[in-house]
């Protein structure tokens, strides 16, 4: 599936260590044998010292004089649209994932803190390591866009793809409970749980309990087990994957904490993939073993026969347009990038413009919450001129700012840090995944708005780098005039009450807490007051959105 990329290209997307590993803590291996092995073995200590279960697989729990039979048309229409949205969803995450393979229970992140990485590759102690050197390459065919670096397509495909997988979620839990189809999966009764797990010992026993037909009813576990991922799985992944998102973790500070902290919530968002993974398994191993034509007709056609291979044609035909698509999905992420890019901001860049972008940051965290580490991302600057401030502490240096203003000035560091200083401690989210909770010291950016007096059209300011972008060529991005104007938006020269060090963006770094890392720009030589942010680069509003199709605004 290699697609066609420049020199460059290929040297990021498709590097020559490609190696892929597995590495878990011991603690985790621990905790993961005894959920796992922990029942299996409870299983067989319940068989070999008493004796199989009562076989309780054709209880019903339901106390409705009519349970529900067969399955109606939107129940199947449902299911396959689930699936189709699920495997590109699954897909994407993977792509995500790899771009920061690490996970963790802490918001420090500190590579040695990880309970899982993905890649075979320890931090180096004698130079700097930087989060974008630490992403993984990983294979097109099981991930979506794959390869290395394509985290912006990926998050195109994630987004695009969620908001359909929830209102196809809402539509089905409304007819569900408009109808008696509820019963199917409602259990009414507690006595499912010691049901559940008599068909659970006989399972782990290889003692295969006698299967219900499932056109009338599930077994216990069965009914359980869909119970749990319809209502349990799903609304988990929802409310993690808001959890991560730096516009309402930096508003609402209690959500995160639902899940322990914001590294928790994507340690359980993956977990909760995870799951859906070997759900999925163990559904068609167990659908193939049961009857697979009659289960077939069960969930394609909403009928209850035996002979007919009519059900598991379709169930073909559906599962090969879906891989299908996956192939046609690689060739859209190559070839028509800012397609996707541009229809993820028609769905979702419009929808969190009225949404999150209007929450404004709140003060929360204290200095206890300082975390030891913080991972430097991007590339030092390389220019001349940089590196000469550099060497004389940037005394030098001096702050261009103009565009649509009255008053255009030059400020040096010594009279941006005369004008006003504002202090916060913030959580920075970066798109990779990763976070670190640090203290800031800078002007607010109000401050120079009323220095520099934007004209009334200005509706973007832009930040410009002494940096390079991934593929080079300066580094520069915009935000929004409302989003620099709210609270804890402002130009740092400090970081946890020191001058910003070189790695981290000296000599200002840019910090608005609603967005993503992305966004705040580092080794900042200039900003300029605009109409629009169409008129810069490739018209997209910053060297990420033009050339790795991030998105253009960046709460979640």
């Amino acid at each position: 599936m290699f697609t066609h990329f420049t020199k460059e290209e290929k040297a990021i997307h498709y590097p020559e260590d490609r190696r892929a590993i597995i590495a878990i803590k011991p603690y985790m291996l621990i905790i993961f044998g005894i959920i796992v092995f922990g029942l299996i073995a409870a299983a067989w200590l319940q068989y070999l010292l008493i004796g199989l279960p009562e076989n309780p697989s054709l209880f019903s729990y339901s106390k409705a004089p009519e349970f529900p039979k067969g399955f109606p048309m939107w129940i199947n229409l449902s299911h396959w649209v689930n699936f189709f949205f699920l495997v590109l969803i699954i897909r994407s995450g993977l792509s995500i994932l790899v771009d920061h393979p690490r996970l963790y229970w802490n918001n420090g992140c500190a590579p040695e803190t990880n309970w899982i990485r993905f890649t075979p590759l320890k931090k180096p102690k004698d130079k700097s390591w930087t989060a974008k050197e630490d992403a993984r390459y990983i294979s097109p065919l099981a991930a979506l866009p794959g390869y290395r670096h394509s985290i912006g397509i990926a998050r195109s495909w994630h987004f695009l793809t969620v908001p359909f997988f929830v209102l196809n979620g809402v539509v089905f839990i409304i007819l569900l409970f408009c109808t008696n189809q509820w019963q199917r999966l409602v259990p009414v009764s507690w006595k499912i749980i010691p049901d559940a797990w008599n068909v659970f010992v006989r399972y782990a026993t290889l003692n295969i309990p006698t299967e219900p037909n499932g056109f009338y009813h599930y077994n216990a576990l069965q009914q359980i087990s869909y119970f749990g991922v319809i209502f349990i799985l799903a609304p988990l992944a929802m409310l993690t994957g808001m959890a991560m998102s730096p516009a309402i973790e930096n508003r609402f500070h209690w959500f995160q904490k639902l899940f322990g902290n914001r590294q928790s919530a994507r340690s359980i968002h993956f977990l909760v993939m995870l799951a859906y993974v070997v759900f999925i398994i163990i559904h068609v191993v167990l659908i193939s073993a049961t009857g697979l034509v009659r289960n077939m007709n069960h969930i394609v056609l909403g009928t209850d026969n035996t002979r007919s291979l009519f059900g598991l044609y379709i169930a073909i035909v559906i599962i090969a347009i879906t891989i299908g698509f996956c192939f046609l999905a690689h060739w859209l992420s190559w070839n028509k990038q800012r397609l996707l890019q541009h229809l993820d901001a028609a769905v979702n860049g419009n929808l969190w413009r009225i949404t999150l972008n209007r929450f404004k940051p709140k003060a929360y965290y204290k200095k206890k919450d300082i975390t030891s580490y913080f991972w430097p991302n991007g590339k030092i600057p390389n220019s001349e001129e940089w590196k000469k401030l550099a060497e004389n502490n940037f005394k030098d240096y001096k702050l261009k700012i103009g565009g649509l203003v009255e008053n255009p000035v030059e400020l040096s560091l010594e009279e941006l840090i005369n004008l006003e200083k504002e202090q916060s401690i913030t959580m920075h989210h970066c798109i990779q995944g990763w976070s670190g909770i640090a203290e800031w010291g800078g002007i607010p950016i109000s401050r120079i708005v009323d220095l520099v007096k934007p004209h009334p059209s200005v509706t973007t300011v832009a930040f410009y780098s002494f940096g390079e972008g991934l593929y080079g060529g300066f580094y520069y991005d915009t935000n929004t005039l409302d989003n620099c104007l709210k609270p804890q938006s402002i130009l740092a020269w400090e970081m946890n009450y020191e001058p910003l060090s070189h790695i981290h963006g000296a000599p200002l770094r840019l910090r608005i807490e609603n967005q993503l890392g992305y966004k705040m720009v580092k080794w900042i030589s200039s900003i300029e007051f605009l109409k629009t942010y169409k008129v810069l680069g490739k018209g997209q509003g910053g060297k990420n959105e033009d050339d790795e199709y991030f998105n253009l605004l960046a709460d979640t």
